[in-house]
């Protein structure tokens, strides 16, 4: 009886051992989630700077290199441009029209796999070519992101006036 006691104690210590390590090693694995989310949030991050500046400096070259080679940039009153060829013939034009100066205010990233999104508003000035003259500009926008070769790339993008 006693061996048998002694038996039963040393099974619920391990089982006891077993949980804790278990705990442990889920805790670790969702540490490491979470900071890999954090990373890739960061990385897209980046990724709207690096755009935000494409557009004030009328970058048509890199704002092009943002998006993967299938993107389709989605611009408010005007058809879609498909394909980087299309995408870049698009800044080309709009740049030769205006020249921007905004600031990008990120309002959520989400991320999945090798997907992602990002709900975005600008806020800034246009200075409109033709006229000298300089508006106010404000948008909402919509990125949707892939990862291509490793780094993360836009693969849509649309955005429309707010007021």
């Amino acid at each position: 009886m006693k061996n048998l006691q002694i038996i039963l104690i040393v099974i619920v210590l391990l089982v006891s051992c077993k949980n804790k390590s278990e705990n442990v090693n889920n805790k670790v694995n969702l540490n490491n989630t979470e900071k890999m989310e954090k990373l890739e949030k960061q990385e897209i991050e980046n990724l709207l700077i690096t755009y935000k500046e494409s557009l004030n400096t009328s970058n048509a070259e890199k704002a092009t290199s943002l998006y993967t080679k299938d993107g389709i940039f989605m611009p408010s009153g005007t058809p879609s441009a498909i394909g980087v060829e299309k995408i870049k013939d698009a800044y080309d034009f709009v740049f030769s029209q205006i020249q921007l100066n905004i600031e990008f205010f990120i309002e959520e990233i989400i991320i999945d796999d090798t997907i992602a999104y990002a709900v975005t508003s600008s806020k800034g000035s246009t200075l409109i070519h033709a006229n000298g003259q300089t508006i106010p500009e404000e948008n909402r926008e919509l990125f949707v992101f892939e990862k291509e070769n490793g780094s993360w790339k836009i693969a849509r993008y649309m955005f429309n006036k707010t007021k």
